[in-house]
């Protein structure tokens, strides 16, 4: 109908608006993303997660050197102790040679007076699926205000969340693995930010205090790492993993390669169920919780299989089946509450026991066994 050319294309604008719109939505609620347009709106535009501070460091920074100011003197002390504070840090690795983005999310508690000013909080480590990035966790799946509603209920305990960029690119998949040849992304995970976090903020020191956490990608890379460190890490979440590795996706061109340069050796030493079976009797490992969403059969077997070899060693292995549920956030946020309660409790319960003698033996044991 209309004739003027500006006015044809305002209206063929108009039409493929709502066209577009409908299709993110129904994409959407297919995977269970994002749980509204506001939830959107922020993760695309960098505003879902309130940074207090975007400061490049080193792992190799001590509490008195950037970090140890920065959540000492330069925050607003009254607004952390009632939301807490996240930080967003650029930390390179003294061993691994990576530099990555990571957020941290430092609880209320952190700022309180009296108790929490000498006690040091226990650590989970949150690893992302692919694709995927760190922000995530707080933008997608609520993790921080997750955790203080449950802390405030009392069924969950103060902790520090620590997200790190596990791939380096939202399009890139290494599975959190030491890369023939490439990058050293376990080392990195496992042995660097570790490292800087338990020097530069008040908390555990890596062993009884520390746990690790993933979903779907970053579920293979919670039990991996978890087996691969015992040392560093004592509980280990799994929501929705796989327990055997398979090829890194890159990019530019988009490829997949073998993270292990065709190294079978090495490739069964990255498969939990082969570590687990390969490790000697009274090897200590992880305590285990597993997820998955009951419409996912594969998400289902690969828990269920995996947790009955976990019981060899540790016969009270907790596996959750969200229902109604496949490999989608909307499983994952079910998930997200039981798992910090459990982990949160027992991290809690481990850490005052990290000067104790019972786990002075037993970190010389985990290192007389490796």
């Amino acid at each position: 109908v209309a004739r003027r050319l500006v006015v044809r294309i305002l209206v063929v604008c108009l039409a493929f608006i709502p066209a577009m719109m409908f299709g993110v939505a129904a994409v959407n609620k297919y995977f269970d993303y994002y749980q509204n347009w506001s939830a959107a709106i922020a993760d695309v535009t960098g505003q879902g997660v309130p940074a207090a501070a975007q400061v490049p460091m080193t792992a190799a920074s001590t509490p008195g050197s950037g970090l140890g100011l920065l959540t000492g003197r330069y925050i607003d002390s009254g607004l952390a102790r009632q939301q807490g504070l996240t930080l967003r840090l650029t930390v390179r690795g003294e061993s691994s040679k990576i530099t990555r983005t990571v957020y941290v999310f430092l609880p209320p508690q952190y700022f309180w007076p009296g108790f929490y000013q000498q006690y040091r909080f226990p650590v989970i480590e949150l690893i992302h699926g692919f694709p995927g990035q760190p922000q995530d966790w707080i933008t997608v799946l609520g993790v921080n205000s997750t955790l203080d509603t449950l802390v405030s209920q009392r069924t969950a305990r103060p902790a520090v969340l620590v997200m790190p960029d596990a791939n380096g690119g939202r399009g890139v998949s290494l599975q959190c693995l030491n890369q023939v040849n490439g990058p050293q992304d376990a080392a990195f995970l496992a042995s660097d930010l570790p490292g800087y976090i338990s020097r530069g903020l008040r908390v555990q020191r890596p062993g009884a205090g520390w746990g690790i956490a993933g979903y779907s990608e970053g579920g293979f890379c919670a039990a991996n790492l978890g087996l691969q460190y015992s040392r560093v890490f004592s509980y280990a979440g799994v929501l929705s993993g796989y327990f055997r590795p398979s090829g890194n996706q890159l990019v530019n061109p988009a490829r997949q390669v073998s993270p292990f340069g065709g190294n079978r050796q090495l490739a069964r030493r990255n498969t939990p169920p082969d570590l687990l079976q390969s490790l000697p009797a009274g090897y200590p490992v992880p305590r285990f919780w597993l997820g998955a969403g009951l419409l996912d059969g594969a998400d289902v077997r690969n828990a269920q299989s995996f947790g009955q070899l976990v019981q060899l060693r540790q016969p009270a292995v907790t596996i959750r089946f969200a229902p109604g549920g496949g490999h989608t956030m909307l499983t994952w946020r079910q998930l997200l509450p039981p798992m910090l309660r459990w982990m949160t409790q027992g991290l809690a319960q481990q850490a005052p026991l990290s000067r104790s003698p019972a786990a002075g033996n037993r970190r010389a044991a985990v290192a007389a066994a490796a």
